[in-house]
């Protein structure tokens, strides 16, 4: 666990290429342009979603292919942002066109392709990272740095909750098993991974979720017990909104993260009488995904494969304890 963030610069030196016009695809894009990050490309299956993602965000170049996109020489790092189930196939490709890449969380539909994917990284000296973009945010690391400091005496448990309330169309992506739908991947990814960061991968791993009748997760509930004993719990629904707020709590004191916890947040730090001892409450412009994209940057600028941040150790331990939950959970997908 380290303390450390990137400072996000404009300088345009890195060509980014968005692979995919999704929702996803366009918040990403809208910090990008924001903070002053050049984006060279878009590549769709549609030239006409190329065109209208390249028109809305004053990118050059459209294509309607990802071919296209990963052929392209002014494109310097790919953002990988289609469905769970093609993000190995699609991070592959870009690396063998000599692309770096961030891949959108969860990295790929389980730790098997993770590792294949970073080998591959690896062996061809390019930057691979996961979008896991809430590590990135400064109260993260305001949080890492209190725990690191001692503040809160030994960490005892950590406890996070995502839920949303999500389409129930069994046509949408979110419930077809075969594009890796679910609660699981797409928000109990969230709190997994923070349970990751702050308490180390889990020694035990418990997992109850409910199933629809398309046989994705609906929702998920996680107990995770960690090294020294501590345990984390978590849970991720698709059908209910709740207040997605998060507490890691130590023997001296406690660290609370306002709603939304995975979007920049005010954190309190109170001790054992629910006296505040620090705040962190600072200002974020646009969703906060600039902040991987400087790291990104950083790490290709340093000639690094892996952010230190999110090594590619830690992504494949997030996606095993994933695989984990799914064994328990009954939650297998088409080809695995």
């Amino acid at each position: 666990m380290t303390g450390i963030l990137p400072t996000p610069r404009s300088k345009g030196e890195v060509g980014w290429g968005i692979l995919a016009t999704g929702g996803i695809a366009n918040a990403f894009t809208r910090d990008l342009v924001a903070h002053g990050h050049r984006v060279a490309a878009v590549g769709s299956r549609s030239v006409d979603n190329a065109r209208a993602f390249a028109e809305k965000w004053d990118i050059e170049r459209a294509y309607g292919s990802y071919d296209e996109l990963l052929a392209d020489p002014g494109v310097d790092i790919v953002y990988v942002a289609t469905p769970h189930n093609f993000h190995a196939a699609n991070a592959t490709a870009a690396l063998e066109n000599g692309k770096h890449v961030l891949v959108e969380k969860a990295f790929t539909v389980n730790a098997a392709e993770a590792r294949t994917v970073f080998e591959l990284g690896c062996r061809k000296g390019l930057l691979v990272m996961e979008a896991m973009w809430t590590r990135f945010l400064p109260h993260m690391a305001f949080v890492r740095s209190a725990i690191e400091g001692g503040l809160l005496g030994d960490i005892r448990s950590l406890h996070a909750d995502h839920t949303q309330r999500l389409p129930s169309d069994p046509a949408h992506r979110l419930n077809n098993l075969a594009l890796a739908g679910g609660s699981l991947l797409d928000l109990g990814v969230y709190p997994v991974s923070f349970a990751h960061d702050i308490l180390g991968a889990p020694v035990e791993v418990i997992g109850h979720g409910t199933l629809s009748e398309t046989g994705v997760d609906v929702c998920v509930s996680t107990v995770m017990r960690h090294s020294g004993d501590a345990v984390s719990t978590s849970y991720s629904s698709m059908e209910t909104k709740g207040t997605n707020t998060a507490v890691v709590l130590g023997t001296k004191a406690r660290v609370e993260i306002d709603s939304v916890w995975y979007f920049p947040a005010v954190v309190t730090v109170r001790d054992v009488q629910g006296q505040v001892l620090e705040r962190f409450d600072r200002q974020v412009t646009g969703r906060g995904m600039q902040y991987q994209a400087a790291e990104a940057e950083r790490l290709i600028a340093a000639g690094e494969v892996e952010s230190p941040l999110m090594t590619h150790q830690q992504s494949i331990a997030v996606m095993a304890t994933m695989d984990a939950v799914r064994e328990q959970i009954g939650v297998r997908y088409p080809g695995e």
